[in-house]
Parts: structure tokens; C-alpha cells; sequence
């Protein structure tokens, strides 16, 4: 029998406190979530464990949900894939919720044109927001090492995508541009694409959507270097606000040799829009 092993946590705790804990398990679990006296492990094969675990005082307030993630987890958990331990409400709750925002903006919602519409709003939005039950790490899992020595920029331009603002939920719409360096395997061109319509189907800012897109692409792939711009157009500002139609938002990340290297970055920005092929810097 393999001996226990005690590994280092953080503990993030419902109301922003925090402290140091550690964890005696059987073996390595992806995220321990509990109360102060009743701990479960959940491991990577969803294998649930009885544990304990020692808290200091800053922790030890009674009710409080407290979350035990291990550091080098923490992104991944945070960031690929829904938060387990929220408590998701049924499909007859959520569509209640749509009644009463019919009811608040002003309508019947058991008039014609509106009686089916909670139904309507709920199936949308479990297209919209397909991206939180999926991990868009697994999608670029499978690579391939036969490419003879190619090691220049491969780039996928112009992939559309439709996303919604966290801020107003107001549609967000427009196109990503993404590119790495491979480092002797690429990954299939779909795959690319699929990581942006991931991310785009969850609630967003643009900043960070760019952001999890190249990293994502950086942690699996491990290239030389990965680029990512999105320009896109928020309802958010065009619809409401400020009401200013036609303004577009441009992010950008730039890891590896395309932050390093102002060739290599200039070759992206030109691929992506002949426009671009005297800018040195994004």
C-alpha cells in the first residue's frame, strides 16, 4: 500500500479570507471542497476520499464554504471548466427567473407571443454558455510530430465567434486571429478555432477571453510562442451608455518568440492583415 503523502494547499474561503492548510491524502486530488469539520476530496478520477485537515483561526468561522485547491490547479480549475461546487438550478427554476424579468420589464408573460418564451430563453442559453461544461484543454490533446521539420508560424485568421459581455450580458460579436510556433508537433487547424468558440461561449471581457485563449494554446502545446488579437464589437457600448456604434475593441497577447522577437511578431500581424506589415509592436 502506497503511503500517504501530505502536499501543500491553498484555501480560499467564501467571503475573502484566506489561509495556509495542508491536506494528509492517499493521493494527489484535483480540488477538496468542504465545510470547517466535513472535507471531501474529489480526485482526478472523481474518486471521493475522507480526509481532514488543520485550519488557522483566520479560517475557522462556522458555515462558511471553504475551498481547498492545490496552486498548481488553481487556473485550470478557475478558468477551463465549471466550478463544481456551485449549486446549478433546474431548467423550471431558470425559466421562472425569465418570467419574472418579463414580468419587471413591464409585460404579461402569459400572453401569446410570450408564453413559450421562457422555454425559448432557457435552450438559448444553453447554447450560449456551452463553453462552461467543456475544457478546451482536451481539445488540443491530440497532436502530430510527422511534420518534417516545419517550424515556421502557423496561423488561423478571421475565425467568428459570438460571445456575451459578464458585465450587461449583452452580445459581443467578432473575429480572432491566433497563431503559434511550433516546437516539433502542431495540433489540427479545427482545434484552434474550437479553443476560441470555447471560450466565447461563457460569459466574458474581451481582455481575458484574449488572455485564456493564448495561454491555453502555451500550456498544452508548449510552442515557441503563441499570438493571439481579437477584434470585436460590444453591444454593451453600441446599445446602451454610451450608444457609440461602429467602435471596435482590439486585445492582443503575444507569449514567446512573438513578445520577444519583433520579426517574428510583424510576420503575425501581416499574415493577419497586410495593413499591419510596418508595425514592430502591439
Amino acid at each position: 500500500m502506497r503511503a500517504a503523502a501530505q502536499y501543500p494547499l491553498v484555501l480560499e474561503i467564501e467571503g475573502g479570507l484566506s489561509a495556509s492548510a495542508s491536506v494528509l491524502t492517499a493521493s494527489l486530488p484535483e480540488q477538496v471542497v468542504g465545510t470547517r469539520r466535513d472535507v471531501r476530496v474529489r480526485a482526478k478520477r472523481h474518486k471521493r476520499l475522507d480526509s481532514s485537515f488543520s485550519q488557522d483561526r483566520t479560517s475557522g468561522q462556522k458555515g462558511r464554504n471553504v475551498n481547498l485547491i492545490y496552486p498548481q490547479e488553481s487556473a485550470r480549475l478557475n478558468t477551463n471548466t465549471i466550478n463544481d461546487s456551485l449549486s446549478r438550478p433546474s431548467r423550471e427554476e431558470a425559466e421562472a427567473a425569465v418570467r419574472t424579468l418579463l414580468l419587471w420589464a413591464g409585460d404579461d408573460p402569459d400572453r401569446e407571443g410570450l408564453c413559450d418564451t421562457p422555454k425559448r430563453v432557457v435552450k438559448a442559453y444553453e447554447e450560449f454558455f456551452s463553453g462552461y461544461h467543456q475544457d478546451p484543454e482536451e481539445v488540443l490533446r491530440r497532436t502530430f510530430e510527422e511534420i518534417e521539420g516545419y517550424d515556421e508560424i502557423v496561423a488561423l485568421r478571421d475565425i467568428r465567434f459570438e460571445s456575451h459581455c459578464e458585465h450587461h450580458m449583452a452580445p459581443i460579436s467578432g473575429k480572432a486571429h491566433v497563431a503559434y510556433l511550433p516546437d516539433q508537433r502542431v495540433v489540427g487547424i479545427s482545434k484552434l478555432a474550437r479553443v476560441v468558440e470555447l471560450y466565447a461561449r461563457r460569459l466574458q471581457i474581451q481582455e481575458k477571453m484574449t488572455a485564456q485563449i493564448a495561454n491555453t494554446i502555451n500550456s498544452v502545446l508548449r510552442p515557441k510562442g503563441v499570438a493571439v488579437v481579437i477584434e470585436a464589437t460590444h453591444q454593451c457600448i453600441t446599445s446602451r451608455g454610451v450608444h457609440k456604434p461602429g467602435v471596435t475593441m482590439v486585445t492582443s497577447r503575444m507569449l514567446g518568440a512573438f513578445r520577444e522577437e519583433s520579426t517574428t511578431r510583424r510576420e503575425f500581424l501581416t499574415l493577419i492583415s497586410p495593413s499591419n506589415a510596418n508595425i514592430t509592436s502591439l
